[in-house]
């Protein structure tokens, strides 16, 4: 599961069942909220050093897993090992308390974490498409509270998720939605699966 370091994902890795992909957006924003504010070299160069790694991911975007795999292997695990010593190492030459500090130990307690996606092509340095995907969710939460009900609720995630997977699977989700609503009246209840976007878009 790609995450961020909330502290509550934490039961649900526990049990071995679930593995996290920890994710490097969260890393990289915590340096540039550093470096906006005390305009910090060391925390410029991870910046630079971080970029270095979404280089390597620009690559390989678009081509297969075995690809992306390779890529990574030959081009982003010496960035990323070189970026685990170097900010073990800036950690020690700055003072503790400082929020340059807080962000180089958050980035530490990541990277392993992080390095899952350096043996799998299938996985992603960073979770950016389900955030973005939660990005109208977050915008509109105030207008949530007026979903009426718990089930009201759960029908809004429902219908927030079918959405979000009619646009991942490249399907105009209103034109998607109109089909469906047609048709599910006289659908067979057992064949409904078939209106779902990926049978759709075929």
């Amino acid at each position: 599961m790609h995450a961020d370091g909330y502290a509550g994902f934490e039961d649900l890795y526990r049990s071995g069942a679930i593995r996290e992909v920890a994710c490097m957006a969260h890393v990289r924003r915590r340096f540039v909220d550093v470096h906006r504010s005390q305009a910090s070299p060391i925390a410029e160069e991870a910046i630079q050093r971080i970029a270095q790694l979404y280089a390597v991911e620009k690559e390989a975007r678009g081509s297969p897993p075995e690809r992306r795999l390779e890529l990574r292997q030959a081009k982003a695990i010496p960035v990323f090992d070189d970026l685990e010593v170097w900010l073990a190492q800036q950690l020690t030459r700055i003072s503790g308390k400082s929020p340059l500090a807080a962000a180089i130990r958050y980035a530490l307690t990541r990277m392993a974490r992080m390095r899952p996606h350096l043996a799998n092509g299938a996985l992603e340095l960073d979770n950016n498409v389900a955030e973005r995907g939660m990005r109208a969710i977050a915008l509109g939460r105030m207008n949530y509270l007026s979903v009426g009900s718990e089930a009201g609720g759960k029908a809004a995630a429902i219908a927030c998720t079918l959405i979000e997977t009619a646009k991942l699977n490249g399907v105009d989700p209103h034109a998607w939605l109109a089909d469906t609503l047609a048709r599910i009246p006289d659908y067979k209840i057992n064949k409904v699966d078939e209106l779902l976007p990926w049978h759709w878009s075929r």
